[in-house]
């Protein structure tokens, strides 16, 4: 196998975001493939993704266990950091020249299938990519606009870390579940049991996605299929009140202590014992926290609404196809590897987050915290809806936006009305660039 690795230097500015004002232009994908691959053909696919050395090497032994199956598709990898690959991607679509396969990040997936940039993989479902591992939930996520372009490789959830270490001295049980009111009534019995030393967590009114768990608990996504904002002013602004108490009397950790800590979260600097954030964050939690944490408790975010179907599983990342790509079929069958193998399971655990096949899921070892994910997942079937349409163009923007506003409301540098106004008035800019 002729495998070659490319290894590109960091770009010194800042990478250009999916709202960068370059324009996408893309190209159709040919006429109507073949729904079988050639074994006998040679083919050279180029497969690009993000990472470091660690999963670079993990590829390398995905290769080559590939090849062992398909000795005649050469496969050239590259990698570069999140922001330097997706500068990179920029570049290559402007061009037309984008790699045959790609790791994709799920908030590019709707502006690289609207310029007709990615493959529809609807011809290859069910014949050269297996469906049979992956749920109609799943196979969904990677749906724009009535046409598969990412087959998602592992998924996370919305959840909440507690730290067991910082709940013991305290004195206090684990948060048991409840409303958004009994969670803010348990983070005050830790801070008020710790002296102050520890705060039961963080202001969770400044992440966009305890909103949007918020609102589907009533029924609505944040954005309609069609890109359009799906709450109102008085929406948001009856969220950001919920905060209003735990920030002014001292149940939260201050903004001010927050920024001292900075780029570390409270969560990880062991000044809070919870955090609501997506479950594959565990491991860098641990990491951070160092010597004598060793495991974390992962549980349900707070009901809004009981039965309401709030929650969803996010892909960590998909697997996409250029529409420019000589090789389809071979491609595609490429992607299934990745995506549906016990071999790939094997190689990557949980390096690209928890399997979404169950064929590659039954070839992973899990590690305790791959399996405490695992089950925290199965424990929330009852609360997984469908996932929300494919993020808008410049939902990243939107979603930065939104925490900058929940730090200034945590110094109390502007009202909540004031906040609603700012946010929107930038929506309106994402949404009519």
């Amino acid at each position: 196998m002729f495998n070659i690795r490319t290894r590109r230097a960091a770009l010194a500015a800042a990478a250009v975001t999916a709202s960068a004002a370059l324009v996408l232009t893309g190209c159709s994908g040919g006429s109507e493939p073949a729904a079988t691959y050639d074994p006998d053909e040679e083919v050279t696919l180029n497969l690009a993704f993000w990472g470091n050395d660690v999963r670079a090497d993990l590829y390398d032994q995905a290769i080559a266990a590939f090849n062992e199956e398909y000795p005649n598709i050469t496969v050239n990898s590259s990698f570069l950091g999140f922001p330097e690959f997706w500068e990179k991607r920029q570049t290559e679509a402007a061009g037309g020249g984008l790699p045959d396969v790609m790791q994709f990040d799920y908030s590019y997936l709707r502006q690289y299938s609207e310029n007709g940039l990615l493959l529809d993989l609807e011809p290859y479902l069910g014949n050269i990519i297996d469906t049979e591992p992956l749920s109609e939930q799943i196979l969904g996520i990677g749906v724009v606009n009535g046409e598969t372009t990412g087959i998602p490789t592992s998924t996370n959830a919305w959840g909440m870390f507690t730290n067991p270490v910082l709940l013991e001295q305290a004195g206090v049980e684990d948060f048991a579940g409840g409303s958004w009111e009994d969670y803010n009534d348990w983070m005050a019995e830790v801070t008020e049991a710790s002296g102050g030393e520890v705060y039961g967590g963080t202001d969770w009114t400044g992440r966009i996605q305890n909103f949007e768990i918020q609102q589907r608990a009533g029924g609505d996504d944040l954005f309609t299929d069609e890109g359009e904002p799906n709450f109102t002013e008085e929406d948001l602004a009856a969220f950001w009140e919920q905060g209003d108490s735990i920030r002014e009397d001292g149940t939260v950790i201050s903004q001010q202590e927050l920024e001292e800590i900075y780029p570390v979260s409270g969560f990880d600097a062991a000044k809070t014992a919870s955090e609501l954030t997506w479950d594959n964050f565990g491991a860098g939690y641990l990491g951070n926290l160092g010597e004598g944490y060793t495991e974390l408790g992962l549980i349900a975010p707070p009901v809004t609404e009981e039965g309401a179907k709030d929650l969803y599983l996010k892909p960590s990342m998909l697997h996409s196809i250029a529409a420019t790509t000589d090789h389809p079929e071979a491609a595609a069958t490429l992607v299934n590897f990745l995506v549906n193998s016990p071999e790939a399971g094997a190689i990557f655990g949980t390096n690209r987050g928890l399997p979404a096949s169950e064929t590659m899921l039954e070839g992973a070892e899990l590690d305790p915290l791959g399996e405490q994910i695992r089950a925290y997942e199965e424990s929330i079937s009852d609360r997984l809806g469908d996932a929300p349409p494919v993020p808008i163009v410049g939902y990243g923007t939107l979603e930065e936006k939104f925490r900058q506003l929940g730090t200034e409301l945590g110094f109390g540098t502007l009202t909540v009305d004031e906040a609603v106004s700012q946010f929107f008035s930038e929506m309106d800019v994402v949404l009519n660039q």
